[in-house]
């Protein structure tokens, strides 16, 4: 999913059920963000915390297995989009600026069928944060009562999320490097770099399997990464035949994405065929410690490994 990164104006915490005191901010397609929880008259809108539903954890489809004797064991659990139910109060001075208010705001929502997914972001007094992509689904069409519609209105419109997971904004980042161990006493006391390839412990804080980016800077004839725990493992190796290029040089790079799957030299040509299908497994990180190896034959000084992800979460 897109992550934002940038802030929007910052408003009071209001209560959300689901969530509890958070500021909630909806950033459209291009980048535009809407404050939903300043109930200032200068901004004319807010969300109605009254009615707003699905933020909690995601939907699932279970698959069960009947016991002869009765119950049923659990197969597989499917997570499924999920829908938030999202109330929205517009107003204004007058006629005129309550009409462009809405008209500004149903934009806002509904050209995410046309541009992309919008983003919610939930901080919380905590300092952390939250986002979810976005679809707008159906809703934006005032209550059709009495007195409604000429200065203010309320549209209550439903949110489709293709990804039901909360996603953190700030991305979690390894880097592991070419160091030369070295004798502590020879010929004064030193140290080598704890930050060095082989063997670590990656720890992804989410509650869900998270799937990152690699970045792999040369030098560097073959690339093995394995996660020890499940044996899965991936190689790169850049003499492979649909490549030809021959092993990387200090300062080359290649970035290898696991969701979807993509290898990417660093001119931007595809070197999905430097991988060792079909026993190439692109792995992902599950919640808590991972042990893992990076392997990187012909390394040298300015081989380095680097590693990022965004942590998921099944409630904001």
């Amino acid at each position: 999913m897109p992550i934002i990164t940038s802030t929007a104006p910052v408003a009071p915490p209001v209560f959300i059920p689901e969530v509890g005191y958070a500021t909630i901010t909806y950033w459209d397609p291009v980048g535009t963000p809407w404050p939903m929880t300043d109930h200032s008259a200068a901004r004319g809108y807010y969300v109605l915390a009254d009615g707003v539903s699905g933020l909690g954890a995601a939907p699932y489809e279970l698959t069960t297995d009947p016991y002869p004797r009765g119950g049923a064991k659990l197969r597989h659990a499917q997570p499924q989009p999920r829908n938030i139910v999202w109330p929205l109060h517009i107003g204004g001075k007058d006629h005129n600026e309550f009409v462009s208010r809405w008209r500004a705001l149903a934009k806002a929502f509904t050209r995410t069928l046309r541009d992309g997914p919008g983003t919610l972001d939930i901080a919380l007094p905590d300092g952390s944060r939250r986002q979810i992509n976005v679809l707008y689904q159906e809703g934006f069409d005032g209550l059709g009562t009495f007195g409604s519609g000429i200065t203010w209105d309320n549209a209550v419109i439903t949110l489709f999320c293709e990804d039901p997971y909360w996603v953190d904004p700030v991305a979690q980042a390894v880097h592991r490097e070419y160091g030369v161990g070295e004798d502590f006493l020879q010929p004064y006391p030193s140290v080598s770099s704890g930050q060095v390839l082989g063997a670590t412990t990656v720890t992804n804080p989410g509650d869900i399997i998270v799937w990152p980016t690699w970045v792999i800077s040369g030098p560097a004839s073959l690339v093995t990464f394995t996660r020890t725990d499940t044996g899965e493992a991936f190689v790169l190796d850049p003499n492979a035949t649909p490549i030809g290029h021959g092993a990387l040089l200090a300062g080359e790079q290649v970035t290898v994405t696991t969701d979807p799957p993509t290898v990417r030299y660093q001119d931007g040509s595809n070197w999905v065929g430097a991988l060792d299908w079909p026993d190439a497994v692109l792995w992902g990180l599950a919640p808590g410690d991972n042990a893992v190896t990076f392997q990187l034959d012909g390394s040298g000084p300015g081989s380095a490994v680097d590693l990022s992800y965004n942590p998921r979460y099944e409630t904001p």
